[in-house]
């Protein structure tokens, strides 16, 4: 089953006089249970891309469809709630509130899901345990490592079962062993059946997942099934 869906999606954004066109008739199908990475250099087009999977952003022409719900010109409240229900986000820089702890910045989607206090507890609790970081649930970021801070990230991303894993060089502010442990969280995830995308400019972490799509000057320009190189398999 298709969870995101885009057909010949266009962003044009104006700036003065000139347009620039961000996007160029793009279609992709991300199905259930995918591991794969968008990969390109800066200016690509695959952070546009990402705003518009993830629905912080609506596309100049085109359609797309998330989990089968016609997004393309959704309102911004619309946006926010399939954003809440649908979609887990990983920030590079961990986006993560200092003033409250793991367990509270966890929670902060179910509070805009409406649940309970005693329910957001006790899933916050099950998605840190998922990363390893049960222990660490009073401490606030200040207080954690990197990589902590960035299962902590993924812990608030997994808290609301979402469709899909949006992440964004989750491993750019991180040590390369730190970022090794990360992706292989990652590549746990997926295992247990989530679907999972990670935006990169790396090619090295875009050819560790099964599906690698490359994108240049707004359009893809490959999209290749892979067997996946993992580190410990690199000559």
């Amino acid at each position: 089953m298709a969870i995101i869906e885009l057909q010949s999606v266009s962003k044009i954004y104006k700036m003065e006089q000139q347009e620039v066109r961000a996007l160029d008739g793009i279609s992709l199908t991300i199905e259930a249970g995918e591991y794969l990475s968008i990969i390109g250099p800066s200016g690509s087009g695959k952070s546009t891309l990402m705003h518009l999977v993830g629905c912080l952003d609506n596309p100049t022409s085109g359609k797309i469809r998330i989990d089968g719900i016609d997004v393309s010109k959704a309102s911004n409240t619309q946006l926010s709630k399939i954003r809440n229900q649908k979609l887990g986000f990983v920030f590079q820089s961990f986006n993560l509130l200092p003033r409250l702890n793991v367990l509270e910045n966890v929670e902060l989607p179910l509070v805009y899901s409406g649940l309970h206090a005693g329910e957001r507890k006790k899933r916050a609790l099950a998605a840190l345990t998922a990363v390893g970081l049960s222990d660490r649930r009073h401490h606030r970021p200040s207080q954690l490592s990197g990589g902590q801070n960035q299962r902590a990230a993924i812990a608030r991303a997994l808290v609301n079962n979402p469709k899909l894993i949006l992440a964004d060089e989750p491993t750019g502010a991180l040590d390369s062993r730190t970022g090794e442990n990360i992706l292989q969280l990652f590549r746990d995830l997926h295992a247990q059946g989530h679907t999972v995308a990670l935006v990169t400019h790396d090619p090295k972490i875009a050819a560790e997942t099964p599906r690698s799509i490359r994108i240049l000057d707004g359009k893809i320009i490959e999209d290749i099934r892979q067997t996946p190189v993992r580190p410990d398999t690199k000559t």
